[in-house]
């Protein structure tokens, strides 16, 4: 057997690592640049305003519900803060009371401690020197 059935390359082949399909990204100029530019800020403020459309309502209903809450703290601290007002003057008027008083006791220990230096001093001298002789 002589014949050989595999067959030989003509010289046709292609090639397939060729660079003749391979893709590149158009030059853009710089006006097509500055076109989307335009086109991205102008959808990014209609998503903008489109939020801020429908996120009005939301925000108002939040409003409404902290000046409710706010309303209901104040209505049940009322009558707390009153009540420590009146506890607060209370203790205040009794403090007032004892230190007026303890004020007092601290004159009147002064005074009878000067009273007493004094009327020490006079018994002494009166002791040490004779009647008569001074």
């Amino acid at each position: 057997m002589t014949d050989d059935s595999s067959t030989k390359g003509t010289g046709t082949e292609s090639e397939a690592g060729s660079d003749d399909f391979a893709w590149t990204e158009p030059e853009q100029t710089s006006g097509d640049t500055s076109a989307k530019a335009r086109e991205w800020v102008g959808q990014l403020q209609a998503m903008i305003e489109n939020l801020a459309t429908q996120a009005t309502p939301v925000i108002k209903e939040i409003g409404a519900k902290a000046a409710e809450l706010a309303a209901l703290a104040g209505d049940k601290a009322g009558p707390v803060a009153r009540k420590a007002a009146e506890v607060t003057g209370d203790a205040g008027q009794k403090l007032a009371v004892k230190s007026r008083e303890f004020a007092t006791e601290l004159r009147r220990d002064v005074t009878s401690t000067k009273t007493g230096i004094e009327g020490a001093d006079a018994t002494s001298e009166d002791q040490e020197t004779p009647a008569g002789v001074a």
